[in-house]
């Protein structure tokens, strides 16, 4: 197998592409979580250079600005999200398969990035009603950060079609035993 793929997991937020991907880190061996950088603050129980790289908003437009980013996207007013160059040559470089759970538009963008040598993958709510249970059950959203978040995933749920595979997440496990067929077939390519 060539290990220098990639796969690309994109999802509006509270579709559980996060969870996913946790249980699927425990099935291959040769997956590596792409960390991403972020200019927002940790949430409870996040660890820097483990769930994000945290950095200021300043430091981020930096980065940008000395073309340190494969890609990233200010999803929110003063919130950056984005790929680090350096991440993805620490993960070949290990002889791992790189793993991105990343917002829509970046998951687009790394695609176009890597072609044939990633696969993405797009997380689907069973509906919008569903997605925001998900958000509310998390307690970590104001009203107006829900309110925010689900305005965008109506947006991001019409981009399903242009991701090589789209896994409905109505059942956890039943999301998983779906993905893992399309990990498997994409890896022995």
């Amino acid at each position: 197998m060539d290990n220098r793929k990639a796969i690309l997991f994109s999802a509006p937020s509270g579709s559980g592409k996060t969870t996913i991907i946790k249980e699927l880190s425990k099935r291959y061996d040769c997956f590596e979580f792409s960390i991403s950088a972020t200019s927002r603050s940790p949430r409870e129980g996040e660890t820097n250079g483990v769930d994000y790289y945290f950095i200021s908003h300043d430091e981020f437009k930096r980065r940008v600005a000395n073309d340190e980013f494969l890609e990233w996207e200010e999803v929110y007013q003063g919130i950056c999200y984005g790929t680090l160059k350096s991440e993805i040559e620490r993960i070949w470089n290990n002889g791992h398969v790189i793993v991105f759970d990343v917002d829509v538009k970046g998951g687009k963008n790394l695609k176009r990035y890597f072609g044939d040598t990633a696969m993405s993958i797009f997380v689907m709510p069973p509906s919008i009603e569903v997605l925001e249970q998900r958000l509310r059950s998390r307690g970590t959203e104001t009203e107006e950060a829900i309110s925010k978040r689900l305005g965008r995933s109506a947006i991001e749920l019409k981009e399903a079609p242009s991701f090589d595979e789209t896994i409905i997440n109505d059942d956890l496990q039943t999301a998983i035993e779906d993905t893992v067929k399309v990990i498997d077939k994409f890896l022995s390519c």
